[in-house]
């Protein structure tokens, strides 16, 4: 049996906003400038979202690191925008701790390069495995 894609409809909007914005930029553009088309495309779709989402890593109670991711999309999805030709390691690391500490089960990484846009889907396994073990009792 085949998994189903967690929020499929919303994705596919963010990624569709994605490539416009690049289809119209194009490559080599500082992060803000495509933060900034993507917050425009997002409202022309009408998505829901908030941006820029504290997001603080906390120790005993107490705020250790403040972190802040780039959209929340329909209270939903975690989307962090990037500003290079590839994925690195800790830009993974670091959907996977905003999905953690914001308690999301979904986060959209999207590169914007020079020649191309691309994305990865990061889920937040501890969460949904969490929710799986909770169903079976």
């Amino acid at each position: 049996m085949k998994p189903e894609l967690l929020y499929p409809d919303i994705s596919y909007q963010i990624i569709g906003c994605a490539f416009e914005v690049y289809n119209e930029l194009g490559g080599g553009h500082k992060e803000i400038a495509y933060h900034k088309a993507c917050g425009i495309a997002f409202k022309k779709k009408t998505l829901p979202y908030k941006e820029n989402l504290y997001a603080p890593l906390k120790f005993n109670g107490e705020v250790i690191e403040k972190d802040f991711f780039d959209f929340l999309i329909d209270d939903k999805i975690v989307v962090e925008l990037k500003s290079r030709d590839r994925f690195l390691k800790r830009d993974f690391d670091q959907v996977s701790n905003y999905l953690n500490n914001s308690n999301h089960k979904l986060g959209i990484l999207i590169a914007f390069g020079r020649t191309e846009v691309k994305f990865k889907r990061v889920l937040n396994l501890e969460l949904l495995n969490k929710e799986k073990d909770r169903i079976k009792v």
